[in-house]
């Protein structure tokens, strides 16, 4: 089964963390959190604590199948500002394994070299930060094995597409189908909102 590691830093958004960790843990992927604190507890951007599952300085990572990097701030600068953390990156693409980074967190992966001549999206604003890549906008883009998602909307649809590639498609479908996202999608698509008085 697949392999997971994702980071932890005081700031870090809460949904762009526990929604992925949710529907990867459904479809039995070994999902687990690191905090990159020191502690155990870290604080979310919402200032919620969260027992992260490892600290990093006792975690290997030489088996993942995937890195995450959750957004937020200041977690996507708390990210950025740890050695550990882009050395890890730096292995795990080299290794040609997955890494993702979501909102703000993608600057990580603009300032080690590891978007240019890539797709990417982030956070609006955060793109000045994606060095030499060719931004897209885009709810969630894939380019190879990196994978960036834009926002906390578009946690839902960037954490669906990790799992498709970590599992397949009907694995990733049938858990889309079992939390009613596909549902969602079609309300969104077919239905209009009322018009107002």
């Amino acid at each position: 089964m697949a392999k997971v590691y994702e980071f932890l830093a005081t700031g870090f958004e809460d949904i762009e963390a526990l929604i992925p960790l949710d529907i990867m843990r459904r479809a039995g992927v070994e999902f687990k959190t690191v905090s990159v604190t020191g502690s155990l507890l870290v604080e979310t951007a919402h200032g919620v604590k969260i027992q992260a599952d490892m600290l990093f300085e006792e975690a290997d990572f030489s088996d993942a199948d995937l890195l995450m990097l959750p957004g937020g701030l200041p977690g996507a600068t708390n990210l950025n500002d740890h050695a550990g953390v882009k050395k890890a990156v730096v292995e795990q693409n080299a290794r040609g394994k997955m890494v993702a980074a979501i909102c703000a967190a993608p600057m990580v992966l603009g300032g080690l070299g590891l978007l240019k001549g890539k797709r990417a999206t982030c956070y609006p604003g955060f793109e000045k930060y994606l060095e030499g890549a060719d931004y897209t906008h885009e709810l969630c883009t894939v380019d190879g094995n990196i994978t960036t998602g834009e926002g906390p909307a578009a946690t839902l649809p960037y954490a669906y597409t990790l799992l498709a590639a970590l599992t397949d498609r009907q694995t990733a479908d049938g858990v889309a189908e079992g939390m009613m996202y596909k549902h969602l999608m079609f309300c969104l698509l077919y239905t209009s909102p009322s018009p107002r008085d």
